[in-house]
């Protein structure tokens, strides 16, 4: 799903970070490295308690300065302020440098509810590239699906778009396969970001095959599955999983053990191993993951700096 491929050049934002390899966001000409940054935690006032704008824009900052680059915002992180912030941040950067993913489906004037009309669409785009304060959005999503239009006409919308130079590639966020094929039609659809996880797995039965056979990328949100893969949790904490069986809980617990065995030798952390098994997984494009403070983006780079063994991969595999 899309492909990653191993080169000589590099993104040089910082040059102990440099990427070792590009990912082709579907059948677009945008390629971006294979770890990105998820922004929800950046001006998402409306998504997060205590949140302040300095540590958002120092957490944009390391990540360029870390050699990450593709930065995924939306509109519903803070109803535009975290694109906003992040195009405050890029003017001090080389733009042709950076990816820039965001989103828009919630309607401000329908009390947030997913609209997918495609003059709605067309506004948002206009809006959002006057937020980020650039000519062009690489990745543009339709968030959410709405209960009314026609996909295969909201994509359309979105392919003017990209045809206009306002967008590069054309991304779908929490469809199901159904509403994927519907969008997909015409063959237009570059990227889908849905929920996945080493403990929510379900793409990959539900979605993976077709994404690859229509050379659709994917790119998972909430990969550290609100923190539970980092390994900071043991087993007293099953209260604040309760998603999870106490049973479910503990056998994950159990399974971050071993993973930290594996990080011990690999003298990283929990959270770096794990998404470094995203990073060499085939079927993972960009794994997005968020950060409040920049020494987590910091950390969360080195995750490019772990080369997993094919038993190491395969051991994690099996053990979620």
């Amino acid at each position: 799903m899309g492909w990653k491929l191993f080169i000589s050049t590099h993104f040089d934002l910082k040059e102990e970070f440099q990427l070792d390899h590009l990912v082709k966001i579907g059948k677009s000409d945008v390629t971006t490295g294979p770890l990105g940054l998820g922004t929800n935690k950046v001006g998402g006032h409306n998504l997060f308690d205590g949140l302040k704008d300095e540590n958002g824009v120092a957490v944009v900052k390391a990540a360029l300065n870390d050699g990450i680059s593709l930065l995924d915002t939306a509109f519903m992180y803070g109803l535009g302020k975290s694109e906003e912030l992040i195009g405050d941040v890029i003017q001090d950067y080389d733009r042709s440098k950076i990816v820039i993913a965001s989103k828009a489906a919630q309607d401000p004037n329908n009390d947030l509810k997913p609209n997918n009309d495609p003059k709605f669409l067309k506004k948002s785009v206009d809006e959002a590239l006057e937020r980020l304060n650039t000519d062009y959005i690489d990745i543009f999503y339709i968030h959410f699906p709405d209960d009314r239009t026609p996909k295969a006409e909201a994509v359309n919308a979105l392919a003017e778009e990209k045809k206009a130079g306002k967008i590069r590639a054309i991304g779908v966020s929490n469809f199901s396969l159904d509403q994927i094929k519907e969008a997909n039609a015409d063959g237009q659809v570059d990227v889908v970001e849905n929920h996945y996880s080493l403990v929510h797995r379900q793409a990959e039965k539900e979605v993976f095959s077709y994404l690859k056979d229509n050379n659709i990328s994917f790119i998972p949100y909430l990969p550290l599955a609100m923190g539970l893969l980092t390994g900071k949790y043991g087993k007293n904490d099953a209260s604040k999983f309760s998603k999870f069986s106490a049973e479910e809980f503990s056998g994950i617990i159990d399974s971050l053990g071993r993973v930290k065995t594996i990080a011990d030798k690999h003298q990283a952390t929990v959270a770096q191993i794990i998404l470094a098994w995203y990073i060499a997984n085939p079927d993972i494009s960009v794994v997005i993951p968020g950060a409040r403070i920049p020494e987590q983006v910091d950390s969360n780079a080195k995750a490019l700096d772990v080369k997993l063994s094919e038993a190491e991969f395969d051991e994690i595999d099996q053990l979620f």
